[in-house]
């Protein structure tokens, strides 16, 4: 599958997240701490390096959160734009790369000249001081902010129509 459909340029957006994202879009999911002596062990990538690097597209999906929106990645496992938002192009890595990260919070997307993540849309309620306070690095702000859209009537109907699909396969109630 990895060979023919996401190696071969095949697929064109794909969904991450991690314990950890900085600036650039870049993903931990492998250590919490020190790699040689972690507080905490993750998963790994588990496909998400190849993901990350040979979709057209990324869209990271996180809860936010100052434990997780850090200055510095514990463990770089899967490539966003890199350390300074350059190496992507340099490392000659052809695929866009991440191109929005949707929270809890609020939507980011990158500057198209320096990669940092800037944020484009605030949900209702939420304000430029909550996003502030649960990021580790300096935020940046669009020069227009506008609120999160509410989901239209189709996108909720087709996301309860997944979430029973999802229920019946695994044999759980779509209330649990």
């Amino acid at each position: 599958m990895f060979g023919y459909w996401l190696q071969g340029g095949r697929i064109t957006v794909g969904f991450l997240g991690g314990a950890q994202v900085d600036r650039y879009g870049n993903l931990n999911s492998t250590v919490i701490g020190d790699y040689r002596s972690p507080k905490v062990r993750l998963p790994g990538s588990g496909g998400a390096t190849e993901i990350a690097t040979a979709c057209h597209r990324v869209y990271i999906v996180m809860r936010h959160g100052a434990r997780s929106f850090v200055s510095k990645l514990d463990f770089l496992t899967s490539l966003g734009h890199g350390p300074t938002g350059r190496e992507r192009r340099e490392l000659g890595v052809t695929t866009e790369g991440p191109s929005l990260i949707v929270t809890d919070l609020c939507t980011m997307r990158p500057d198209p000249e320096r990669k940092e993540f800037e944020v484009v849309t605030l949900h209702p309620g939420v304000t430029r001081e909550r996003v502030q306070e649960t990021t580790g690095w300096p935020v940046a702000f669009a020069a227009r902010i506008e609120e999160t859209p509410a989901p239209t009537a189709g996108e909720l109907a087709a996301l309860r129509d997944l979430n029973e699909r999802t229920a019946r396969a695994h044999g759980v109630s779509a209330a649990e």
